[in-house]
């Protein structure tokens, strides 16, 4: 498991703005089983942790000298520089399950693509799944490779998962497939089609109405 060291934080308010200019991020912890405290820890520490566990994957938070398993729960980013601002890490009860959004990594290249020249569509990005806190993977990895033709699609129920790991989707439901490159250009198209006509439709009641007002007396029809 992974390890990040943290510190209790002191600065709170307008000053932890201070603990930002000298590389650190300040943030929360809290659960079932510790009282909410303020910590902060290394801005480059927590990215190399983030990248590797990501939301869905426990690490050891090291705060004075004491180990917890936890879960970054959350992050929030600057949006100019993209930079990590605060950490919200939660402290789950490993007897219990918890339900977690897992990323989906598609690996392959679809030989409908490489073949017929399609374009490969997938669906989901994550996948919300249930397990206990120590059984989360990082990630979900999805084999496209057998996608041959345009009729080919991988579900749900397709998944090659950990065990005890129950994902909360309908087991049909489509993450993935190839559609022919015309297919895909109608589906370009046809929202400016739809919003054209949606114009004409409001135009035309105003149009109307304009022409359904009754002239006022001392006023020529």
């Amino acid at each position: 498991m992974l390890t990040l060291t943290a510190k209790i934080r002191k600065d709170i308010g307008k000053k932890v703005k201070n603990l930002r200019d000298k590389g650190l991020i300040p943030g929360v912890l809290y659960g079932s089983k510790t009282k909410n405290m303020g910590i902060e820890t290394d801005s480059k520490d927590f990215d190399k942790i983030y990248r590797e566990a990501g939301e869905s994957s426990l690490i050891s938070l090291e705060v004075e000298g004491k180990k917890l398993p936890v879960l970054i729960h959350e992050v929030q980013k600057d949006p100019v520089t993209d930079r990590f601002i605060h950490i919200d890490f939660f402290q789950p009860a490993l007897d219990v399950e918890i339900v977690a959004k897992v990323p989906l990594v598609y690996e392959g290249l679809p030989p409908a693509v490489k073949d017929l020249g399609g374009t490969f569509i997938k669906n989901l990005s994550e996948l919300e799944v249930k397990a206990l806190p120590q059984n989360l993977p990082h990630e979900i990895k999805v084999d496209i490779a057998g996608l041959k033709t345009f009729e080919d699609n991988i579900l749900v129920k397709d998944l090659k998962l950990p065990d005890g790991v129950k994902v909360l989707k309908e087991k049909e439901l489509i993450l993935a497939f190839v559609a022919p490159l015309e297919k895909v250009e109608e589906e370009l198209v046809k929202p400016v089609e739809e919003k054209v006509e949606d114009v004409e439709k409001v135009e035309k009641p105003k149009k109307d109405k304009v022409e359904d007002i009754e002239p006022q007396k001392g006023e020529k029809a």
